[in-house]
C-alpha cells in the first residue's frame, strides 16, 4: 500500500480510543523502508490554537473540522481504512505550515 499526502483514512485508535479520521502528511514513497504513514487526527473540537488548521467542508465530514497537528503519529498501513477522501491545495499547505510551527522547522 502507498499513501499520498492529503488522503484521509479512518483509523481505529484501539483501547480507550475510537475510530477517527486521520489526514496523511507524510510524503508519497513507492518503496518505504517501513509500512508507516505520518498522520494527523481530524477533530471537530477547536481550541483556537496555531496547532489546528480549519479544513474546508467536504462530503465525508459531518461538521466543521480541523487538522490537529499536535496529534501527529505514525500509523501502520494495515490500520488505515480507506481512503475516504482527500485534501489538497491550500488546506494541505496550511497543515504543512502548522507542522513546521509545531516542530520549529
Amino acid at each position: 500500500m502507498t499513501t499520498k499526502p492529503g488522503e484521509v483514512y479512518r483509523v481505529d485508535l484501539g483501547t480507550g480510543g475510537k475510530v477517527r479520521m486521520m489526514l496523511v502528511v507524510s510524503r508519497e514513497d513507492s518503496n518505504p523502508p517501513r509500512a508507516l504513514g505520518l498522520c494527523v487526527p481530524i477533530t471537530s473540537a477547536y481550541r483556537d490554537s496555531p496547532y489546528e488548521v480549519e479544513l474546508p467542508s467536504s462530503p465525508f465530514l459531518r461538521m466543521k473540522s480541523y487538522a490537529n497537528v499536535q496529534g501527529l503519529q505514525a500509523v501502520e498501513h494495515h490500520e488505515l481504512q480507506g481512503p475516504i477522501g482527500t485534501f489538497y491545495g491550500k488546506a494541505l499547505d496550511d497543515v504543512r505550515v502548522a507542522l513546521r510551527y509545531a516542530m520549529e522547522i
